[in-house]
């Protein structure tokens, strides 16, 4: 039998946006960090921040790696090991790992 981790690490991984209202995120292994303006997420291709307003966690299927996510979506990016480096000390790392 696999594991959990197992199991989510075969899942592909999609993001979809709707009217840049609605997110809907595949491949989540783990919520890192989250409040109204970003989510912070590690994901199967690495860590994904989501930013926007009045963001709020509509759904999360734990066991298919599902997220979806309301709010106005003002963009997201992903978080490599060299950027968190570079960042400053604002960063969503920094604030995490101090």
């Amino acid at each position: 039998m696999e594991t959990k981790e197992a199991i989510i690490n075969n899942y592909n991984h999609s993001i979809t946006i709707t009217e840049r209202k609605n997110l809907l995120i595949t491949g989540v292994k783990k919520i890192e960090n989250f409040d109204n303006e970003e989510f912070l997420l590690e994901t199967v291709m690495g860590f994904l921040a989501v930013k926007g307003e009045d963001l709020e966690l509509v759904k999360l299927d734990t066991l298919a790696g599902n997220i979806s996510i309301k709010g106005l979506i003002k963009g997201f990016s992903y978080i490599d090991e060299d950027q968190k480096k570079e960042k400053g000390t604002n960063s969503v790392f920094n604030r995490l790992f101090k």
